[in-house]
């Protein structure tokens, strides 16, 4: 199993960025598929964006496109959600999601298919 820990959340005005952050425990952590969900109040977990073990294949949802970038740092067992031009509707408890992949340059979309998860952090976008 992989701990992890989000960081970076937090109260932030529209059109303002956040950066967030997940610290994986696991030292083989570049043999897995990292991702973002994130679940607002009365609504469905939801796929935010997917990165490969490599960081060469990367999603995105539509409603993020353009606007937030996932990235990693290996050395660091770090992966990272930068989210600009924040939208109230972007407002939601924002999770990270492990699975291991190698050597496929897998990215999973959907929740099921990630059996590691942080405990959330919190980003509310003020209009």
């Amino acid at each position: 199993q992989v701990q992890l820990v989000e960081s970076g959340g937090g109260l932030v005005q529209a059109g303002g960025s956040l950066r967030l952050s997940c610290a994986a425990s696991e030292r083989t952590f570049n043999n897995y598929a990292l991702a973002w969900f994130r679940q607002a109040p009365g609504k469905e977990r939801e796929i935010v964006a997917a990165i490969s073990w490599s960081g060469g294949n990367r999603y995105y949802a539509d409603s993020v496109k353009g606007r937030f970038t996932s990235s990693r740092d290996n050395a660091k067992n770090t992966v990272y959600l930068q989210m600009n031009s924040l939208k109230p509707e972007d407002t939601a408890v924002y999770y990270c999601a492990a699975a291991r992949t190698f050597p496929r340059s897998s990215v999973f979309t959907t929740a099921n298919e990630y059996d590691n998860w942080g405990q959330g952090t919190q980003v509310t976008v003020s209009s």
